[in-house]
C-alpha cells in the first residue's frame, strides 16, 4: 500500500469514528424541517471565545493571543466578532509582535502577505479541536478562528504559492464570468447507493451560518441547500456542539442526502476547488462545509467512505 492511500484510508477511519459516535454527541434537542422531506436538525449555540489563544510564528516563536480583541480585514465576510487566520497575524503584527507587510489582490480576491519580518512566501498549518496537520490550499483569510484550534505560520516556496495563486486567479475569473454568482461547473453527490452529477449548478446562500458569516456569504453546504431547494435531492443536516474528543465542533454536519443516513461507520464527506488539489493534495481538509466560503471552485463533491 502506497503512503498517500494508507493515509487516505487512516483520514476515513478517523472520519468515521467521528461520525459514528453518536453516543458521546453533545447536540440540541431543537428542530425544524425545512420542506418536504428536507430536515435541518438543531441550531447554532451561543458562542464564547475564550481569554486566550495560542499560535506559533516561525522564527519569532509561540505567542499568546485574546481572541476577543481580533477584527476581521474582511468585513463583507464575517460578522463582527468572527475572523480569520490571517485576521490573527494582523492582530499579532499591530500587538508589536513582528512586522508584516501586505495587500488585498482583487485578482485573487484574498490578502497577501508580502513579508513578515523581511522574510516573504507565508502560509499556514491549521486545525480544529480533535484534528491533525493537514494540507490546506484554502485562502487564509477566508479560514474562521474557532477556539482551542492549532494555528502555525512558516514559510513555503514560492512555486507552490504561485500554483495556489493561480487557482485562485481562475476562480475570480470564474465568477466574474458568471456576473458575480458563484457557479460550479462540476457537482458531484456519491452516495451508498446513488450517484448524482450536475453540471453548472449555481449556488444560492441560504445563510445557515448568519452568525459567523454577512448574509449573503455562500459555503459549501449551501451546494446541498440549493440542490434540496430546487428539489434535485433531499438532505438532512444535524447540528453539532462537540463530537467524540473534539469538544469544539459548533458546525452543522450532512447527516443524510436521498435516504443514504450516516450510521455507524459510515457518512458522507466533502472537498472543493481545483482538480489540481484533489484529495489530500490540498482541497479534503477538516472544515466544515457550513462555514467553508466558496468562490467559484471547479469543482465541489460529497462522498460516502465506509470502512
Amino acid at each position: 500500500m502506497t503512503r498517500y492511500w494508507a493515509r487516505t484510508l487512516w483520514f476515513a477511519f478517523i472520519s468515521l469514528l467521528l461520525i459514528g459516535s453518536v453516543s458521546s454527541l453533545k447536540q440540541s434537542a431543537w428542530a425544524w424541517e425545512t420542506s418536504g422531506q428536507n430536515r435541518i436538525l438543531g441550531e447554532p449555540s451561543g458562542e464564547q471565545w475564550g481569554s486566550s489563544a495560542v499560535v506559533s510564528v516561525e522564527g519569532v516563536g509561540t505567542i499568546r493571543f485574546d481572541p476577543t480583541q481580533v477584527r476581521s480585514k474582511r468585513p463583507e465576510l464575517f460578522q463582527e466578532g468572527h475572523f480569520s487566520l490571517f485576521d490573527v497575524l494582523v492582530h499579532l503584527h499591530q500587538k508589536g509582535h513582528f512586522t508584516m507587510e501586505y495587500h488585498f489582490d482583487e485578482s485573487l480576491n484574498t490578502y497577501v502577505i508580502d513579508a513578515l519580518n523581511g522574510s516573504g512566501h507565508w502560509w499556514y498549518s491549521a486545525y480544529y479541536d480533535g484534528g491533525w496537520p493537514e494540507r490546506s490550499v484554502f485562502r487564509m483569510d477566508h479560514y474562521p478562528y474557532k477556539d482551542a484550534m492549532v494555528i502555525q505560520f512558516r514559510t513555503t516556496s514560492p512555486e507552490f504559492l504561485a500554483e495556489v495563486y493561480q487557482t485562485y486567479r481562475d476562480e475570480v475569473k470564474r465568477r466574474q464570468q458568471s456576473g458575480g454568482r458563484v457557479v460550479i461547473p462540476t457537482v458531484e453527490l456519491r452516495g451508498r447507493t446513488f450517484t448524482k452529477r450536475f453540471d453548472n449548478v449555481e449556488v444560492i446562500a441560504h445563510n445557515l451560518r448568519n452568525d459567523v458569516f454577512v448574509e449573503g456569504t455562500v459555503t459549501a453546504i449551501d451546494v446541498i441547500l440549493t440542490l434540496g431547494a430546487a428539489g434535485l435531492i433531499t438532505y438532512e443536516l444535524q447540528w453539532y456542539d462537540s463530537i467524540g474528543t473534539a469538544d469544539i465542533v459548533r458546525s452543522y454536519w450532512v447527516n443524510g442526502i436521498n435516504g443514504d443516513s450516516s450510521e455507524g461507520r459510515f457518512g458522507f464527506v466533502y472537498e472543493a476547488g481545483s482538480p489540481s488539489y484533489r484529495f489530500f493534495r490540498g482541497n479534503h481538509n477538516h472544515i466544515p462545509s457550513d462555514i467553508r466560503v466558496i468562490n467559484a471552485p471547479e469543482y465541489l463533491e460529497y462522498f460516502w467512505i465506509c470502512i
